[in-house]
C-alpha cells in the first residue's frame, strides 16, 4: 500500500511541474505573435503604418502595437541608423531590429520582400503614392574568419537547427515559418556575435546545452522539446558554414510579371 501511494505522490508530483511549466511555454508563445514597433509620429501620421500592418497581421497571425520613439520596442523605423525600406515625405525611413524577437525578424523579412515592398508603393493619399523605395547601395562586407569546416556545419545546422529554421534548400518546407532563415538572419550587422552565442539567447537557452559551456537544465524546469545538443566545435563549424551563405536579397528591386 505505502508503494502504491508512492508511486501516486511521484505521478502528481509530475503533473504539478507539468502544469508549473506551461504557462511558462504558452507566454512564450504568445509573444512571438505580438511586438512593439517604434515610430515617430511624423511617420505614423502618415497612415502608411495603418496601411501595412492590418496586411501583415492578416497574413501571419503577428500583432504589432505601435509605440512612441522612447518607449521599448522590438523594431525601430525611422530616419536614423538602420537598412533603408522606403521614402518618402522627405525622409529615409530605416528598419533596425532591437533584439532577437521571432515576430520582428518575420516583419522585417516580409517588408523588405517583393510583396512587402510592392505594399508600401500601393498604399496612396487622395490618389499619389507618397512612399517609394530607396535606391540600392552594395556594401562591401567584412566577413570574419572562423576555423570551422563550413560542411560539417550545414550538416549540423540541417539536424539541430532545421527543426525550427530554414537552414538550407533542402529542409524549405520542414522548418517554421514563424522563424527567421539563416539566409534572413544573415543579413543582420551582428549575425556573428548572434550565432555565436545563440543558445544564452531568447528562446534557445531553455532547449539548448553546449558541452561543458551550459549548465544542465533544472530538474523541475527540463526542456519543453528533444534538447539541441551541440559542442563548441560544433558552433564554430555553424559559423564557418553562415559566413559562406550568401545573405538573402532584402532589399532588391521589384519585378513585375
Amino acid at each position: 500500500m505505502r508503494g502504491v501511494i508512492s508511486h501516486i505522490a511521484n505521478r502528481l508530483w509530475i503533473v504539478v511541474a507539468a502544469l508549473g511549466f506551461m504557462p511558462d511555454v504558452e507566454q512564450a508563445r504568445a509573444d512571438d505573435k505580438r511586438f512593439r514597433l517604434s515610430a515617430p509620429a511624423a511617420l505614423v501620421e502618415t497612415g502608411l503604418l495603418e496601411y501595412l500592418l492590418p496586411r501583415f497581421s492578416l497574413k501571419t497571425g503577428v500583432r504589432i502595437e505601435v509605440v512612441g520613439p522612447a518607449d521599448p520596442a522590438e523594431m525601430t523605423i525611422g530616419p536614423e541608423a538602420g537598412r533603408p525600406v522606403f521614402k518618402g515625405e522627405a525622409n529615409i525611413w530605416r528598419m533596425a531590429l532591437n533584439g532577437d524577437h521571432p515576430g520582428a525578424a518575420r516583419f522585417a523579412e516580409w517588408l523588405t520582400s517583393e510583396i512587402g515592398q510592392r505594399t508600401v508603393t500601393s498604399y496612396e493619399v487622395a490618389g499619389r503614392a507618397p512612399f517609394t523605395l530607396p535606391e540600392v547601395v552594395e556594401e562591401a562586407e567584412a566577413i570574419p574568419d572562423f576555423d570551422g569546416n563550413a560542411s560539417d556545419g550545414k550538416a549540423v545546422s540541417l539536424a539541430q537547427c532545421g527543426r525550427c529554421h530554414v537552414v538550407a534548400p533542402e529542409n524549405r518546407m520542414n522548418a517554421m515559418g514563424s522563424t527567421p532563415s539563416f539566409a534572413v538572419l544573415r543579413t543582420l550587422p551582428d549575425w556573428a556575435a548572434r550565432f555565436q552565442s545563440f543558445y544564452a539567447l531568447r528562446p534557445h537557452a531553455a532547449f539548448t546545452q553546449v558541452e561543458d559551456v551550459t549548465a544542465p537544465f533544472p530538474i523541475n524546469r527540463p526542456s519543453p522539446i528533444v534538447p539541441v545538443e551541440v559542442t563548441l566545435d560544433e558552433v564554430e563549424a555553424i559559423l564557418a558554414y553562415v559566413a559562406e551563405m550568401a545573405p538573402a536579397d532584402l532589399g532588391a528591386p521589384i519585378q513585375f510579371q
